[in-house]
């Protein structure tokens, strides 16, 4: 997917692109272990059975995120995002790319949101969905996509019309 107004793209790969998935950890590093100070084995966890994906912005990459499944669904997790690009879109570009890779898997998406991200995922569609809990020494709540579907909302207004 290339984005020509933010000029960014964004690459789908498995675990065994271990260039790619150096770059993902790169960022990955930075933004948990090195600002977050999340311990660096949780890092690596769930590699192999993830597909990941990079976001670059003129030819940089700037944010990474995965998504596996689990027993529970579709799990996104590990968006990561550097510094000097957030608040700029690439989260939201990243995250209707990915919802559109499963979407056709019709299984329940959820995540693990850092309390200072919730409302980036609220917009995105996901909803809480239990207590806030503590992992890795930081606050986080469980949630859930619940975006409504666009195209049977769609197809609910055109009949109304008729």
């Amino acid at each position: 997917m290339v984005n020509n107004k933010q000029m960014s793209k964004i690459i789908k790969f498995g675990f065994n692109n271990q260039e790619l998935h150096q770059i993902a950890m790169d960022i990955r590093i930075e933004v948990f272990v090195d600002e977050q100070k999340v311990p660096i084995e949780m890092e690596a966890e769930f590699e192999e059975e993830c597909v990941h994906f990079l976001i670059y912005h003129k030819r940089k990459a700037v944010g990474t995120a995965r998504y596996r499944r689990t027993d529970k669904g579709i799990k996104f997790e590990r968006f990561a995002f550097l510094k000097e690009v957030r608040g700029q879109g690439f989260g939201r570009d990243l995250m209707h790319f990915m919802l559109t890779d499963v979407y056709p898997f019709k299984q329940k998406i959820y995540l693990n949101a850092q309390v200072e991200v919730v409302d980036y995922y609220k917009k995105s569609g996901f909803i809480i969905t239990g207590q806030k809990y503590i992992e890795a020494g930081i606050d986080h709540y469980p949630m859930e996509y619940e975006a409504p579907d666009l195209y049977q909302s769609a197809l609910e207004k055109a009949i109304c019309r008729r």
